[in-house]
């Protein structure tokens, strides 16, 4: 996987620096030559359209219109039925629960907020010299 990783990095850096050399002498080519414009032919001048002369708008005979016009009458409605009685709903007495009782909750045991000491062990005895 190394000369893989290798040859990836050989591979981006050859493309890097040849397009760098590519991008000198391209600049190198352009500082180099003067450009020249190329001669366009000249465009030539188009006609002006004509356009007919517009219609005339006829003018329309007036009418005579009356100021006040008699005013339409609606017609009498017939009387709204009348609503009905609605009967009323016997009540009805829904009988009591059982009592029900709910079990205990178990209380959570307490963490302890203090560290119990470690005993150390036994020192040994000091070696005698002689």
């Amino acid at each position: 996987m190394a000369s893989g990783k290798s040859f990836i990095t050989a591979f981006i850096l050859a493309l890097t620096l040849s397009s760098m050399r590519l991008s000198l002498g391209a600049r190198h080519l352009m500082q180099t030559t003067t450009p020249v414009a190329p001669n366009l032919p000249s465009i030539p001048s188009l006609p002006k359209p004509t356009l007919p002369p517009l219609p005339s708008i006829p003018t329309l005979p007036q009418g005579n219109v009356p100021l006040s016009l008699p005013q339409p009458t609606l017609p009498s409605l017939p009387p709204l039925p009348s609503i009905p009685t609605i009967p009323t709903v016997p009540q009805v007495s829904i009988p009591p629960l059982p009592a029900t009782s709910l079990p205990n909750i178990p209380s959570l045991p307490t963490i302890p907020t203090t560290m119990p000491s470690l005993p150390f062990p036994p020192s040994p005895p000091p070696t005698s010299s002689p």
